[in-house]
This record gives C-alpha cells, structure tokens and sequence, in this order.
C-alpha cells in the first residue's frame, strides 16, 4: 500500500524537516497542528491544518485538537474490511496511512526546578498518545513514527519500497510506539503519585520503565546473555562514562556498584579496592594517594585483579603510583579523570576507566528484583550524614571506653564494616583497613577471617561488625589477636555475656543502637 495521507504533530521537531521534505516528494498529504504546521509552512512544504481534515477548529486552548472521529477512524479502520471500508466511506473518513507524533515535553518540565503543579499538567499530553495507540494497533496499515532517532530510517524504506512501508517495519514501529506511550504514563502517574500521595513512602504501584543502554560482554559467566538498563526519568544524577577499555560485564557492573557504595561512605579523601562485590581495603586520608597505598596494602594478594575505586580526581601522579602499587586490576573508578592520567592508564590496553557523576547524589531507595516480584526499601544512609548524633548516642558498655580523639577512628571501623557483606567484620588501624572478614555463615569465623587476614597488625586495632556477637566465642578470639576497641550494634539476648567477656579481656566496646547489615 502506497502511503497517500499523513500527521505530523511533534513537541520535538529534531531532524524533521528532512523526513517532510521526503513525503513531499512522493506528494502524500500532510496533516498537521500548530508550531508543527509553521514550522513546515516556513520550510516551503505544503501541509493542511488538522482543522481541514476534521471540519472541527482546534479549541479549549489547544487541549482539543486531534480527537475526533474523521482522526481515529482513518487510523483505525481495517483496510482490509470490506463493512468497515463503506462505514467509513459513508461518514467521509479518510484513510491516514502514516503518523508522526511525540508528545509534550512532560519530563523536562517537571526536572526543572520550581514547577508548578499547574504547569506540569498543561504538559500532560492528551491528543498525541491516542493518535499513538490508534495508529499502533491497527500497524499493518498504518505507520506510526515516534521516535526522531527513525526518521532516517524511515526516508530509506520509503525510498527502497517507492512510497510504502514494509509490515515488518510497521511492526517494529508500532511496537516502539506502545513501549513510548507506556513510559510517558508512568512518568506521569509517579509525578502525580508524589504530589498527591507524598507521606506514602511504598505505592500500591510501583511503575518503574527501564531502557536499554547497553549490550554487556557476558553474565556472571560467559555463556550468560546480560544487558544493562537505565531507569528512565529517574530524578538521580548519578551516572558514569567509560573511557576505555572492553565492554563491561555483569560481574563488573556489581563491582563497580560496590566501589561506588563504599567511596559514598567518605566526604573526606577515601580510596577502596573492590574483590567479588565486597572490599580488600579501604582507606580515608587527607592525602588521596595515602589513601590509594593503605587500600592496596590492606590486602595486595586479593587485590589483584579487582576494582580500584577513589572520591578525588584522577591525576596523573595517582595513576602512575596505582600502577607502582597493583600490577593489575579489572577497573578504576573516580569522580574525574585529567587528560594525562587517562593517557597513562590507556597504557593498559583491557583496563576499564570509568568517571562517575553525582557519586552523592543517588536515590533514596533500593529496588531488587526477585523470582517473584521486587523488593522495595529505603536506602541505608550514609554514616556521615548522622555522624554527629552517632557521636552523641554511642553507648559505652564496658569499664574501658576510648578516648574523645580516637572516636573518628572507631567509627571510621563503623563504616567499613556497614558495607562489607555480612557478617561482616572489619579491622582497623587509625582510617585504614588492615583485615576483612566477611560472608561468612557464621560471625565468628569472620572474626577468624579479618584476624587471618591482618596477621601481626590486628595488635591494639579496632573491630567494627555490623550486627550485634550472638555469643562470647567472637571476643575470645579478638582477644587471643590483640584486639583493642570493639564497635558493634548490641541488642543480642546475649549482650550481657559478650560485655563480660570484654571486661575479662580489657576490652573497650561501644554499641551503636543500629544495625548495618548487608544481603
């Protein structure tokens, strides 16, 4: 079927000048609405109001436009219907063969700060989601455009079929129509959702879309297939950029997830290395490239291979000093790269360099799909955030307490421990790491793990676990390495025996009042 009769109704009129100037040339007749029918008329292409179409004027300040029968009856009758056919003839509708519509610019204007609900709902489209859906359902005979992005594909099938579309191509846009018109309403209906129903932190829906934004090289194991989504209008503005390197893999992703959580924990200069979603080290310092050596250093055989992640700007000095420092490692991570040291880590033909944006600026929940369905909660906070309050709250439980200018490196333990998987057990030495237990069964043996792990510096450190010692057997085992101070949530039916224990053994121990665990 030749293509006779088209709309073009566009919010965004990217790139549309050619595509128009292409129907002019196989002379189908365009349809068309206010800055769209201006826009076109001032380009020198001959196109008619909608008003001609319809017999009806554009009213309601524009509201009403497109909806009307002589519309969506030449959208969706089925061509090949004889009884249709004559209905529509008789009522003196006309076949539209092609649509060209996106709609209100909605999501810009509600990320712009100070919007008004008023102004948001004007960007409520009404008329061009319908033509959308009218024209999508019925796509072996009509074709709906409603993406920019194929207007050039589009100009090519028109020329290799001589004026017609091919069903499959129609499929194919139809199909992108739906998946547009389906997002545009999520969007609207989780707007509206946190203007109407702000005090309720988990809606009945939760409509979240997702698009893809990359084919990633395997899953977790090569004979898996796996991509990467980004969730669309998501207020966040954390993403990244990878520089160089090969593509990433899902196990990459989880790495660098992982980085990103850890570095959150530190407004001061911090550095981590990442190994299989949970930290070898982690180190805060007022110097960033004392920070890099104590993460490193923490634990150099496990290290290898894993993610290098910093909160400061990549130099060409830290880079050089990585490399001195880790002979190899999978990615790096920082919130900026300078040109020099991009060139000196480019040196590394495979290693991944990822510059990430808005590193504290991530939203405030967690989502996780299950085989089920979707787990919902609030984000856990970073510690800084409520430090000072932490400070004020933290409850010491033993005869032995630290000193006031050794509570920064207790709770620096605190927030190592809060992202290492449970249970998790994190030793340290001033803001530095030296030992690492976790995922383990049971707590104890983590506290055996990070012990092995720190060898002859678990010696007067500090040990952070992120829930409360079910039993006393994980203070004799600090005791047999030396340790110095424990912190840790308390609220076991137990507590009274691990306090005991801890006195027995001259330890400090302060409880926190909250939990960190991590799944």
């Amino acid at each position: 079927m030749k293509i006779k009769r088209a709309i073009i109704s566009v919010s965004d009129k990217t790139d549309l000048i050619p595509l128009a100037k292409e129907l002019k040339r196989l002379r189908i007749g365009i349809y068309s609405t206010g800055g769209t029918l201006t826009l076109l008329k001032k380009n020198k292409i001959p196109a008619h109001s909608i008003s001609e179409l319809t017999g009806f004027p554009e009213i309601l300040d524009g509201r009403l436009k497109t909806l009307h029968p002589k519309v969506h009856g030449g959208l969706l009758y089925l061509r090949s219907n004889q009884h249709q056919s004559r209905e529509a003839k008789a009522h003196g509708i006309l076949p539209i063969d092609l649509v060209v519509v996106n709609l209100y610019p909605f999501r810009k204007t509600i990320q712009k700060d100070g919007v008004s609900l008023k102004d948001a709902v004007e960007q409520i489209d009404i008329g061009g989601p319908t033509m959308l859906r009218s024209s999508a359902k019925n796509f072996e005979s009509v074709a709906v455009v409603s993406d920019p992005g194929d207007y050039s594909k589009v100009i090519e099938e028109l020329k290799k079929e001589k004026g017609s579309l091919s069903v499959e191509f129609k499929r194919a846009l139809a199909l992108k129509a739906f998946q547009h018109t389906a997002a545009y309403d999520c969007e609207i209906s989780r707007y509206l959702s946190r203007q109407f129903n702000s005090e309720e932190a988990f809606p009945a829906i939760f409509d979240a879309v997702f698009e893809k934004t990359a084919n990633l090289r395997y899953g977790e194991n090569p004979h898996q297939r796996a991509a990467l989504y980004r969730r669309v209008g998501a207020p966040s503005k954390f993403k990244f950029e990878q520089f160089h390197g090969k593509e990433l893999s899902y196990n990459n992703i989880l790495d660098f997830e992982a980085a990103v959580d850890i570095l959150r924990e530190f407004k001061e200069p911090a550095a981590c290395v990442v190994k299989h979603n949970n930290p070898s080290g982690i180190s805060a310092d007022s110097k960033i490239s004392a920070a890099i050596v104590q993460a490193i250093e923490c634990d150099p055989l496990s290290a290898f291979g894993g993610i290098v992640g910093l909160n400061q700007t990549c130099d060409e000095h830290l880079a050089q000093l990585i490399f001195e420092k880790l002979s190899f490692f999978e990615l790096i991570i920082a919130p900026h790269f300078t040109e020099k040291a991009i060139q000196i880590l480019k040196a590394r033909k495979n290693l991944r360099i990822l510059q990430v944006e808005g590193l504290y600026d991530i939203e405030s929940f967690d989502l996780r799909v299950i085989k089920t369905g979707l787990l919902f909660q609030d984000r856990d906070r970073p510690i800084w955030e409520h430090e000072k309050e932490l400070k004020k709250k933290l409850k010491w439980v033993t005869k032995k307490s630290l000193e006031p200018s050794e509570i920064a490196d207790l709770l620096f333990a605190w927030k190592c421990a809060k992202v290492a998987r449970s249970n998790a057990i994190v030793l340290t030495q001033g803001k530095k790491t030296v030992g690492i237990g976790c995922g383990q069964m049971s707590r104890v043996d983590s506290v055996r793990l990070a012990c092995m792990k720190a060898g002859d510096r678990t010696r007067n450190s500090f040990l952070a676990s992120d829930a409360f010692f079910p039993m006393a057997d994980n203070i004799e085992v600090a005791y047999d390495h030396g340790i110095r101070a424990v912190i840790q949530p308390g609220g076991s039916i137990r507590d009274q025996e691990v306090i005991d224990a801890c006195n027995n053994a001259g330890i400090a121990m302060a409880f926190t009042g909250e939990r960190h665990f991590r799944h």
